[in-house]
């Protein structure tokens, strides 16, 4: 009867003025999880901006929150906004009871959220007093839920959907885990399925899937493997030129995974104007048909950059990895080869069908490559635009400098090692001309 009651009163609650409906441009939403005997427990902040359409009792103008009238709008806010877009699994099996247990207005400058311990304590505290002077809009709602489970020890997921409490909704939540420590989540909008603790084969399916739609999704990758292609169609032309590439990125992915990546802004927009050069190069090397017998050398340098683009995605992405750090980076690999596989799958039939009806071969490289060239260099001016607004400047020389100066020297050392065992693989297994190769395969 008490959920009924609840749902009448957001359907007959009076429509308040336009200014009130209006959806919050930004929302903050922090949370904690935590498993505990067979409870788990789970408590949220969200501003009372984001709870517009529901109307909580006020005084005076332009509307200060009546504290000890507003529990039963308080319960109704959470229950519509907050607990309906909240779905939490236990191995996988959705928990469909939940309690509860308090709802807590607290005043804007209040720093309970740091910990989950700070933060129980004060949604259990005693509501404000009426006294305090606070606008509805500017208050916080404490939320405090618990779900019945079986054990502490299981594997938790949830599937939030909070970004319709604003035009952007950010999300920190943090899963306090049986021995005390903390995993935390950062995430905007709704990021689907989110293993609280993945196991590895969790967390292996996840990273395979981001990598797949990875390289399909960047047009970038996608032109530099077409760049590739066009003019070396053969297996035996394109094995070493894809595996040194594929070796490079893996090389600086890894690498930017764990910490050997500058933190200065500019560096992001600066591999992003490169990764376009690269594409460019590729590009006009085919119309010129550049006579390079050792062609996978200068694909290796190009791969040792697209690695550090893929490293953007993947460094946010780690959070979701759990403690399979080392899974997840491989499984992220997996599925970016095979994305480039499909693509491989897909295009060198389809130039060889383009090349033996449409068009000449020798035009046809040439047009196609053309084509790319010219998308590419526009990327590559607006993206040397957007790296020029960036003050670059030389780095202090102090300890970081050199630390970071040495884990680059490690990270040059590793690749040029890499370099020496694909030389002497690919002079044994693939001794061949790679443009004469292509020249072969016009015949």
């Amino acid at each position: 009867m008490l959920m009924l009651a609840m749902m009448v009163l957001v359907l007959i609650a009076p429509v308040k003025s336009a200014l009130a409906d209006d959806v919050p441009l930004r929302v903050a939403v922090q949370g904690f999880v935590k498993p505990e005997g067979n409870e788990l427990t789970v408590l949220l902040r969200v501003p009372m901006d984001a709870l517009g359409e529901i109307v909580f009792p006020v005084r005076g103008t332009p509307g200060s929150l009546i504290f000890s009238e507003a529990d039963v709008a308080l319960e109704t806010a959470a229950r519509v906004y907050i607990l309906s877009s909240l779905e939490f699994y236990e191995d996988g099996r959705r928990l469909e009871e939940n309690q509860l247990r308090r709802v807590r207005v607290s005043l804007p400058s209040d720093r309970s959220f740091n910990t989950y311990e700070q933060a129980l304590a004060n949604v259990m505290s005693p509501r404000l007093d009426d006294s305090v002077d606070l606008y509805w809009r500017q208050g916080m709602v404490d939320v405090l839920v618990t779900y019945p489970i079986q054990s502490a020890e299981s594997r938790f997921s949830v599937d939030p959907r909070l970004a319709g409490l604003g035009v952007e909704t950010n999300t920190v939540m943090r899963f306090v885990l049986p021995d005390g420590a903390e995993r935390p989540f950062s995430y905007v909008g709704n990021p689907g399925l989110v293993y609280l603790d993945p196991s590895w084969i969790q967390a292996s399916i996840r990273f395979i899937v981001m990598g797949f739609d990875h390289i399909l999704e960047g047009t970038d990758h996608l032109l530099f493997l077409l760049c590739l292609v066009i003019p070396l169609r053969s297996v035996k032309a394109l094995v070493p030129v894809i595996t040194s590439f594929t070796i490079a990125h893996s090389i600086t992915l890894i690498a930017s995974v764990f910490g050997v990546v500058p933190s200065v802004l500019w560096f992001p927009p600066m591999i992003e104007t490169l990764i376009a050069l690269s594409i460019v190069y590729m590009a006009f090397e085919n119309i010129i048909g550049f006579k390079q017998q050792n062609r996978w050398l200068v694909t290796f340098g190009f791969g040792l950059i697209h690695g550090f683009g893929f490293s953007f995605l993947l460094t946010e992405s780690m959070q979701f990895a759990g403690a399979h750090l080392v899974t997840a980076l491989l499984s992220f690999n997996v599925g970016v080869e095979l994305g480039q596989l499909l693509v491989l799958v897909l295009v060198v039939p389809l130039l060889a069908l383009v090349f033996r009806h449409l068009v000449a071969e020798k035009m046809g490289i040439i047009i196609l490559s053309a084509l790319v060239a010219h998308s590419a260099w526009h990327w590559m001016a607006e993206r040397w635009n957007t790296l020029m607004t960036y003050d670059i400047r030389m780095p202090a020389l102090n300890s970081d400098f050199y630390m970071g100066l040495a884990q680059w020297g490690v990270l040059l050392m590793v690749a040029g090692g890499v370099l020496w065992v694909m030389q002497g693989l690919f002079a044994r297994f693939f001794v061949v001309d790679l443009p004469a190769q292509a020249e072969k395969s016009a015949h």
